[in-house]
């Protein structure tokens, strides 16, 4: 029974940190039709700036990390796709992969490629024991902030005027700008939100590692758009049901492979994950307009 709790708190755990990284990708996908490769950069810019702050108080070094991501998202949004915007999803594309090897090349030159220790406030490697299961406070934060993100989200788009906007710029941008909506303070909003969860993915990626590098985004993203994927294209729940199965799936397979199986562990998941799509190609999830219900 212990070992079964602690899984089901492995899967939580993992299925949120997805969660977090695919409900990023979606959204701009959901405003944009962008699919956006240089997510993962985002993520990385994150980490450097944990690592710039370091043996600062640590509410100063986490909120830091955050802020400094956003930052980072609106100056992409600014610099790299503004320009491009209105062009096809493949010019988007294009531009969104340069991006991202630009970044890594950037980071490359002014931190080198070798990995840099972040130092983290302890209370993210400390273990909490609850009867007979023993577990790593970092699955609980995992879990908490994609809750809160995702709760905090769903009530801004149907609540906040902004959010309003947005969802009507998902269902039909030409006629949102008839009615007023302004472009480019729905596309920057999408985009702050956005570099909002890669901060906070970030935070959560570099606490399992205690380290930084130039591509350590790209393993995180990859993941996070087979979640999207899965879970429908534009559908915010879709994309977070899609990164909690994955978590989930992930943990189990760990589990019931056998020992010399369980190296291939990514080819069975990634099977399944080709089994859902074969099924259901336009995925789990669809809904009639993109950010609707989120």
């Amino acid at each position: 029974m212990t070992s079964i709790v602690q899984h089901l708190v492995d899967a939580a755990s993992l299925g949120a940190l997805y969660a977090v990284l695919a409900i990023g990708i979606a959204l701009m996908f959901g405003i944009m039709n962008l699919m956006n490769l240089a997510y993962g950069e985002l993520i990385m810019i994150g980490g450097y700036s944990l690592y710039a702050l370091n043996g600062e108080p640590w509410p100063l070094q986490l909120l830091g990390c955050v802020v400094i991501t956003i930052v980072a998202a609106l100056l992409m949004e600014r610099l790299a796709f503004r320009p491009f915007r209105g062009a096809s999803a493949p010019v988007l594309l294009v531009t969104s992969f340069a991006l991202s090897f630009a970044l890594q090349a950037i980071a490359t030159v002014a931190f080198t490629s070798r990995a840099k220790g972040v130092s983290l406030p302890g209370f993210l490697d400390s273990s909490i024991t609850v009867g007979s299961v023993s577990f790593s406070s970092l699955n609980v934060v995992s879990v908490v902030a994609a809750l809160v993100l995702v709760t905090g989200l769903a009530t801004g788009l149907r609540r906040s005027m902004i959010g309003v906007q947005m969802r009507a710029a998902a269902e039909s941008f030409a006629t949102a700008r008839l009615v007023g909506v302004r472009a480019d303070k729905v596309i920057a909003a999408a985009f702050g939100i956005s570099g909002l969860f890669a901060g906070v993915a970030a935070i959560l990626v570099v606490a399992q590692s205690g380290t930084v590098t130039p591509t350590i985004g790209v393993a995180p993203v990859l993941v996070a758009f087979v979640a999207t994927i899965v879970g429908g294209l534009g559908s915010l729940w879709g994309a977070a049901w899609g990164g909690f199965g994955l978590g989930a799936l992930t943990v189990l397979l760990q589990v019931v492979l056998p020992t010399e199986l369980a190296p291939y562990r990514d080819a069975f998941l990634y099977a399944g994950v080709i089994f859902v799509l074969l099924v259901r190609p336009q995925g789990l999830i669809v809904l009639r307009a993109r950010l609707e219900r989120v």
